[in-house]
């Protein structure tokens, strides 16, 4: 033999390497384990194929955008027994605002849609602010901290045009705000979008009727409003256009409220 042809006679006696390439699924959840891969029978058998694996493997195109899984909770995260039970069984949509702590006025927010089985995250998370010194359960007037509570969303307003929220919204040049914050950051746009929360105030009317129905030592005009960059009075602030996907995506027909607190309240 040739020493052409014995060269020839040993590159066909060894197998190609296979090759799989698998489409994966994107979820917020956890893609696929390795005891899924190994489950799989093209992954299970395409190291011991004669021939390469890759021409038999279908492959995902590039241009079809492939569909997530579905993440559902079964409840909200974060919320104990208590809390859970204050949302009224006819709520379909909850935005979720978890303060960092008792005395602190970092807060990540976030919106949920009723499904069946439990909840699902409409959106992603979005860090805001609270009041200066944070959240107490017996909100009283210039205590510079907000209300622990579950509270209806049924009203909004701004000093911009209405983006086309479901909401009954009014606009008012009355919203307009000036001067700076508790850390010197400018409060000019703060009152662009905002959307009451239903604390001592009378649903249907705009958030800034000064109508408070258990007296003015309680406070009020407590609102879902953009983010300046700082604490606030006692209202909850998120980036600005995560306040406009707010007011495009809460729905009155699906009763939406806020769970608001920190920590620890709404893990009771």
């Amino acid at each position: 033999m040739s020493r052409r042809s014995l060269i020839q006679s040993v590159w066909i006696a060894v197998p190609f390497a296979a090759v799989s390439v698998l489409p994966t699924a994107c979820s917020s959840a956890h893609s696929s384990s390795i005891a899924d891969a190994q489950s799989d029978p093209i992954a299970a058998t395409s190291t011991q194929a004669a021939v390469p694996a890759v021409s038999s493997v279908p492959r995902a195109n590039p241009d079809v955008v492939q569909p997530a899984a579905v993440t559902v909770l079964t409840s909200l995260p974060g919320l104990g027994p208590r809390t859970s039970a204050a949302i009224p069984a006819s709520a379909g949509q909850v935005v979720l605002a978890t303060g960092a702590g008792s005395t602190s006025s970092d807060t990540t927010v976030q919106l949920f849609t009723r499904v069946p089985g439990g909840w699902q995250p409409a959106a992603p998370a979005w860090q805001g602010h609270n009041a200066v010194d944070g959240w107490t359960a017996e909100h009283h007037a210039g205590d510079s901290r907000s209300p622990v509570g579950v509270f209806g969303l049924t009203d909004a307003g701004g000093l911009l045009p209405d983006p086309g929220t479901k909401l009954r919204y009014t606009q008012s040049s009355g919203f307009t705000i000036n001067g700076t914050g508790f850390r010197h950051e400018p409060l000019a746009g703060s009152f662009d979008y905002v959307i009451a929360i239903n604390y001592n105030r009378t649903p249907g009317t705009s958030p800034m009727d000064p109508t408070m129905p258990m007296g003015a030592s309680r406070g009020g005009g407590i609102w879902l409003h953009v983010d300046h960059g700082g604490p606030t009075h006692a209202c909850v602030s998120v980036p600005r256009d995560d306040m406009r996907q707010l007011l495009l995506t809460l729905d009155p027909a699906l009763k939406p409220v806020i769970v608001m607190g920190d920590r620890g309240s709404l893990a009771r």
